[in-house]
This record gives C-alpha cells, sequence and structure tokens, in this order.
C-alpha cells in the first residue's frame, strides 16, 4: 500500500510517496532523503538523538509514523544554517564545548532550538536541565550543553529586542 504524504521540509515543499505507511519518519529521513545529521540511537523514544522539529515542537523522530506529518513542516539539523552563517545554537554548542563525541548533538540542538522557540529559560540553569532532560549524552558534556542554551537564549532574546525596536 503507497501513501504519499505532503511536507516543507527545511524551507523547502516536498512531495514524498512512503512504500509503507509504518515507516517512521527518523527512518524516512536518514534512509530515503539521506538527512542522516538526525541520529538513530535507541530506536525507543528514550535518548532524543533522533531530535527534530515538526511545526516548530520537538519531536522524537523513532517514535513518529512518517505518514502522520502529512502537511507538516519539519525542520532538522540540516536545515538551521543560514548558509554559511551557524544557528547562534550551533555557535553556543562550538563555543561552550556543548560536545564531545559529537553523536547526540544534533538531537541536543534541535532540542534547544525548540526549547528556545516555546520558552525562555530566563537564564535558570536547572530549567535548561529539566527542559532537555529527554536528551542523553553518553560523553556527559552537559555542563557545555546547558551553558550553550543560556547563550544562545541571551543572543536570540538580543536579536529579537533589537528587531523589533
Amino acid at each position: 500500500m503507497s501513501l504519499s504524504i505532503q511536507v516543507k521540509l527545511n524551507g523547502e515543499s516536498r512531495a514524498i510517496d512512503l512504500d509503507d505507511p509504518r515507516v517512521t519518519l527518523l527512518d524516512l529521513l536518514r534512509e530515503r532523503l539521506e538527512l542522516t545529521g538526525t541520529k538513530k540511537g535507541c530506536d525507543r523514544g528514550q535518548c532524543g538523538a533522533c531530535t527534530v522539529l515538526v511545526d516548530g515542537r520537538r519531536v522524537n523522530a523513532c517514535l513518529t509514523l512518517a505518514a502522520s506529518i502529512d502537511g507538516a513542516t519539519v525542520e532538522t539539523i540540516e536545515g538551521v544554517a543560514d548558509g554559511p552563517v551557524l544557528h547562534p545554537v550551533q555557535q553556543a554548542f562550538i563555543d561552550h564545548d556543548g560536545f564531545q563525541c559529537g553523536y547526540c548533538t544534533p538531537g541536543q540542538i534541535m532540542s534547544a532550538i525548540g526549547l528556545l522557540r516555546e520558552a525562555r529559560v530566563h537564564g535558570d540553569p536547572e530549567r535548561v536541565r529539566e527542559q532537555m532532560s529527554g536528551n542523553l549524552c553518553r560523553c556527559g558534556a552537559y555542563a557545555g550543553i546547558v551553558e550553550a542554551v543560556l547563550e544562545a537564549e541571551r543572543v536570540t532574546v538580543g536579536q529579537r529586542e533589537r528587531g523589533a525596536a
């Protein structure tokens, strides 16, 4: 049974034929669309390595059926930079050593972007840790991740305030 879906993927409208309606968003992204930045970790929704944004909300792509995103806007790590200019969260991860091996980094970055869009963390490290708790890092780069999210919040809030003035 074949199924067609329409999505806006990283800013580009796409029509996608699904050969199997049971395929996950993660497998569609990695295997079919060759967007391999989204990582397959536990494949059970427990590690957050597969975090992407669907209609601006953080989701575990391993638990999301591709068929369920018909008409949605999907953002992956491949779509967050503006050409050679990194997204403020990406830059903050570099500046604050928010990664070690890098495997969880795309999911961490996507979760941080979603978090900052959802609500400000108001410079509160505990709030960042709580809101990012669904993303695990086996290397233990949590201190750098928290600092990166706080820095990205300062940068993005500053950009919004300058833009509104």
